[in-house]
């Protein structure tokens, strides 16, 4: 059963890592109702490693937007350096500012602010759902006529990428907020379109899913059965196939839509969650 249960899991994993709702509060929803026979700390390690087959599938969709070596008509200078693409270069010197607050964050913040527990978890996360909800649909209102200054990656300055950056630590502290979600609020507000908004934050997504699921892997990899790795494995390939999916829905549909709707499904998962489950 739990092989099964993995696979589902790396379905809403699949599902609900691309879209400002929180892939995090959803596993730990579906937790609730069909829960991983396992130990806590390996379930701990299961929610944040099955995120490597979400990430693999969005480096398979934007290989061509992130590689930065090859042959290119913009190269970043001559010699070795004529082999850089020149608008990948600094789309990575972005990406790495805008996760350095993060992974400061991670490294010597992140005990200090744990006040999450078994006992407040979920009113936590329903909070989040809740409120993050509510800003979404009130952004959107005034966003409405807005014209954005940067409407690609390319566009979006240094001091933009910071803010983005900063707004992580948001979802860093509150489980249930959405890295994703905060990162995109913060992105419309400072002039950021909604679409680029949200192929940039994908691609904050590559180092820090990345980097989260590699620490937690090199901590327990020790106290790994062959059993454990099955059942990770199950749930990264599930999570691998829907992302390849989800992400290119996601894209398509902020080019054309607002927020709104996924603010309105937080709204609603979080009455949920502090009617039933907190």
């Amino acid at each position: 059963m739990n092989f099964i249960k993995a696979i589902l899991f790396g379905i809403i994993e699949g599902i609900t890592e691309w879209m400002p709702i929180s892939s995090t509060a959803h596993m730990k929803i579906l937790n609730v109702f069909f829960p991983l026979e396992v130990s806590p700390d390996f379930y701990e390690v299961f929610e944040v490693v099955i995120q490597l087959g979400a990430i693999m599938a969005l480096l398979l969709v934007f290989w061509n937007k992130v590689w930065p070596f090859g042959q290119s008509d913009n190269p970043l200078g001559k010699g070795a350096l004529s082999d850089i693409k020149k608008d990948k270069f600094f789309l990575w010197l972005k990406i790495i500012l805008a996760c350095l607050p993060v992974i400061f964050f991670e490294l010597f913040l992140d005990d200090k602010f744990n006040f999450v527990n078994e006992n407040n978890e979920m009113k936590i996360i329903g909070i989040s759902l809740l409120t993050v909800g509510f800003v979404f649909v009130f952004v959107e209102m005034i966003v409405k006529n807005k014209k954005f200054t940067a409407t690609s990656t390319k566009k979006i300055t240094i001091l933009q990428a910071i803010v983005i950056g900063l707004a992580q630590l948001i979802a860093a502290v509150f489980p249930g907020v959405s890295r994703s979600g905060a990162t995109i609020i913060a992105a419309l507000l400072i002039g950021i379109s909604r679409s680029t908004a949200t192929e940039f934050t994908f691609e904050l997504a590559i180092p820090v899913m990345f980097g989260a699921s590699l620490m937690k892997i090199l901590k327990y990899s020790a106290a790994f059965t062959v059993t454990d790795i099955m059942i990770m494995l199950f749930g990264c390939v599930s999570a691998f196939m829907v992302s390849l999916f989800m992400i290119r829905i996601v894209l398509n549909y902020v080019k054309r839509n607002t927020f709104t709707v996924f603010g309105i499904y937080r709204i609603l998962m979080g009455l949920i969650v502090l009617i039933f489950l907190k």
